[in-house]
């Protein structure tokens, strides 16, 4: 997910992403620990793209 895209979500589309990131990144954890992920490095594109989402929440309220 880019940056750009992440920037034109509205607040509540915001929080929803970030909802559906960490569902996913539980999934994934559950996976990799019954050895049934195929690429650990999905893993690291989940936190990655969850990190940017909670960067532009927080610019976003802040903003006002």
């Amino acid at each position: 997910m880019k940056n750009k895209d992440i920037k034109d979500l509205s607040l509540d589309e915001l929080k929803q992403k970030e909802k559906d990131l960490r569902e996913e990144q539980f999934r994934l954890r559950m996976r990799h620990a019954a050895g049934q992920l195929e690429s650990p490095a999905s893993l690291v594109h989940v936190r990655k793209n969850i990190a940017r989402v909670k960067t532009v929440l927080r610019e976003k309220e802040a903003i006002g």
